[in-house]
């Protein structure tokens, strides 16, 4: 009778569940946007023109030299969206693969994975509403060209939609340095040549494998002004941009509650104001309007009012930060009178490595006045913390973390900008001239004579020791957070902490590994040793400051 009941029990459970599942999807259906239904991804042809390089019509993509996809495209939202999937499928398709293999390696079991699915459709289950019409169908036409191999996640035009929300919160989750940023401009007697610069680092790591297929990309709409932005295939906003009226956006977080519900990308916002702002005045307008789910600085460079200037949002509220002078510098804390004064802001002040990024900043440009982008590229490639103290390899209390997705310089009144290639901002950086990009030829190229070479760092046995470290570290923290097997002995670990030694993050995690196998008071001479060493942040401190009690109570109790 007992068996009766419990096998009556799961059945009704398994229907409830599905139940369930079929209400819940109805609930989160997404209207796809109004497209033209005479086009596809069948009208359009992409020929091979030559190893790595493709076209659609007067569309294109290509590799450059250095390893960099270069794309330009034109045209009408959704026809652009459908060229720019037909040009890249195979690259976004690769993006998709790092991506979700990411989540496999956090998220290995099918139950939770479910269950991850489908908080994330209910979070963003109306971000349609918040997105102007323009993008997404945009967006709608690049998901034509997604990869069936994922369609068990989510619909093509979901899972697009999905990542551009993902991004945003890998910013909310700045604890976890997925991010990073730091930024800065100069102007005037702070330039060597007394014209706007700008520059800043995108610390935004999703692993090695995500950053390796960079792509830079310039767009010429039918509405709006014709741009420039470099990021990654599949994404439709702007991180890092510029257009031609000169109009520059970059992106730095900052401390967020966690959102509760997904709204405007912050990207997607960057890309608005890339597109339909020439000055500041049209760009505050469009962030004012615009209601987004994370906490964010966009810093606006302007040729027309010659200056930079901060615009900062939350989910709550917004103001712009003018410093009056000629010099803006930016880590991942407020500035503006708004902010000041925000308890959030003030303890992210007080606990992250906000602060130390933006005094060394601020240290290395006195020293280096008037800065030129020659300057500028080796504050962003600085490693160093406040005094010029070694302060460890990855420390991020450095301006150069070692983890970026890029580096980038701009001028805007000259309309160039340099990017780096890899790895990290310590690759060539190379530069582009939007006047000569949309000249109306549609053919273009990077310019030589002002490459900057890249970093001598990367040819030094430090550096070579430095990529032993990482994945080293890599897999002694995913042996620790997902279980994933590894073992390391007393004459590896003695290699390992040689390959990085003055870094507090390699203590920290052999500490980790040690507690995770239990050896308790070995773990506990470790974190003592991380805490010797120079710690990124009080946050961090306190991690591992509990970590070490944690220790000390699990020997207690046996």
């Amino acid at each position: 009778m007992i068996k009766k009941i419990l096998k009556f029990l799961l059945k009704l459970t398994a229907i409830l569940l599905v139940v369930f599942v079929i209400y819940f999807i109805w609930e989160i259906k997404m209207p796809t946007p109004t497209i033209d239904k005479n086009l596809s991804i069948e009208n359009y042809e992409r020929i091979e023109v030559a190893p790595n390089h493709y076209t659609v019509n007067d569309c294109w993509l290509k590799k450059n030299k250095y390893g960099i996809w270069e794309m330009y495209l034109e045209g009408e939202p959704y026809e652009r969206g459908l060229i720019y999937g037909v040009l890249a499928k195979e690259l976004m398709e690769k993006q998709e693969i790092y991506f979700v293999n990411q989540i496999d390696e956090i998220v290995p079991n099918q139950f939770f994975q479910f269950f991850l699915k489908m908080f994330v459709a209910w979070f963003n289950r109306d971000i349609n509403e918040y997105i102007p019409e323009e993008n997404l169908t945009e967006i709608y036409g690049v998901s034509q060209s997604f990869s069936d191999k994922y369609d068990y996640i989510g619909p093509k035009y979901y899972r697009i939609l999905n990542y551009h929300a993902a991004h945003d919160i890998g910013h909310a989750l700045k604890d976890l340095n997925m991010v990073g940023c730091t930024s800065f401009s100069v102007n005037n007697e702070l330039s060597a040549d007394s014209s706007l610069l700008i520059a800043r680092n995108f610390d935004f790591y999703m692993g090695d494998e995500f950053a390796k297929d960079k792509l830079i990309l310039f767009v010429k709409p039918s509405n709006g002004y014709a741009f420039s932005s470099y990021s990654w295939a599949g994404l439709t906003g702007v991180v890092s941009g510029m257009n031609e009226k000169g109009l520059t956006v970059t992106l730095n977080a900052s401390k967020s509650d966690l959102p509760f519900t997904a709204k405007d990308p912050i990207s997607l916002l960057a890309r608005e104001i890339l597109q339909y702002a020439q000055n500041i005045e049209e760009a505050i307008a469009i962030a004012e309007k615009r209601e987004t789910f994370v906490s964010e600085s966009l810093m606006i460079g302007s040729s027309i009012d010659n200056k930079t200037i901060l615009i900062e949002k939350s989910p709550q509220k917004m103001d712009v930060y003018d410093s009056e002078n000629n010099q803006v510098t930016c880590a991942n804390h407020y500035q503006s009178d708004t902010f000041l004064n925000d308890s959030i802001n003030i303890k992210n002040i007080k606990n992250s490595d906000s602060k130390h990024r933006y005094d060394r900043t601020n240290e290395l440009l006195n020293k280096n006045y008037p800065i030129d982008y020659t300057n500028a590229i080796s504050i962003l490639r600085n490693q160093k913390g406040v005094k010029d103290e070694f302060i460890g390899y990855g420390n991020p209390k450095a301006i150069n973390q070692l983890i970026a997705h890029h580096g980038i310089i701009f001028k805007p009144h000259q309309r160039q900008f340099w990017i780096s290639t890899p790895p990290y901002q310590l690759g060539n950086f190379i530069c582009y001239d939007l006047n000569k990009v949309f000249n109306g030829t549609k053919q273009f190229s990077d310019i030589d004579s002002l490459k900057v070479a890249s970093d001598s760092f990367i040819q030094s046995n430090d550096y070579k020791k430095y990529e032993v470290y990482k994945n080293i570290k890599q897999r002694i923290q995913k042996f620790v957070m997902i279980g994933k097997p590894f073992s390391i002995s007393e004459k590896e670990e003695l290699k390992f902490i040689n390959t990085n030694q003055k870094s507090y993050i390699t203590y920290m995690v052999l500490g980790d590994y040690h507690a995770e196998n239990k050896n308790y008071p070995k773990a506990i001479d470790y974190y003592i040793k991380s805490l010797e060493q120079s710690v990124a942040s009080i946050e961090e401190e306190n991690i591992i400051k509990e970590k070490i009690v944690s220790c000390q109570l699990e020997l207690k109790e046996k």
